[in-house]
């Protein structure tokens, strides 16, 4: 296991602790859950550049990194959908998109060289917008706050889907099987 694939893994040690502190009504429990949150969206950042930079890119990391992003952000949009500040079927679209394309992208027979594809631009920016909506909806203010966190959330749907069809869609000269 190298530093970039254990920088993943530990992404996952921050969720309990925001569950934890989501679950109390006092606003410093959500702004420390909104850091942790913070901090452990930063590290998807780290762990990628780690691994260009010290060229070690691997397979399991293509696998993990996505597999441990798709837990931050789902977990904490069920909390959303918990308070009733986004819709359960808007979720739901997130999730059907993360499991088909994780299945797609680690499946040889699609991937068409037997390896695990990495994300796309299109899958980074989705990443990042929806990093991005699950903190600041989960700050404790209302108002406008609120409204740009549900516009973020709203455009990362939108950034989600796009970025599904991207894998799916055949490009010129190139068949799926």
């Amino acid at each position: 296991m190298n530093l970039p694939n254990t920088i993943t893994l530990s992404r996952l040690l921050g969720l309990p602790f925001i569950f934890a502190l989501l679950q109390f009504p006092d606003p410093l429990y959500h702004w420390w859950a909104v850091g942790i949150f913070g901090l452990a969206a930063g590290t998807d950042w780290l762990d990628g550049y780690l691994a260009r930079r010290l060229d070690q890119v691997t397979e399991m990391g293509k696998f993990l990194d996505p597999l441990v992003d798709k837990l931050l952000v789902l977990g904490p949009l069920l909390i959303l959908v918990q308070w009733q500040q986004i819709p359960a079927w808007a979720v739901f679209l997130i999730l059907a998109r993360e499991l088909g394309i994780a299945g797609w992208r680690i499946n040889p027979q699609l991937s068409g060289n037997g390896l695990i594809q990495g994300a796309n631009l299109w899958g980074k920016l989705k990443t990042i917008t929806q990093m991005a909506a699950i903190a600041v909806l989960l700050t404790p203010l209302s108002g406008q706050v609120e409204q740009v966190g549900l516009g973020l959330f709203w455009l990362s749907l939108v950034l989600t889907l796009i970025s599904g069809l991207i894998y799916v869609i055949p490009t010129k000269g190139e068949a799926v099987t």
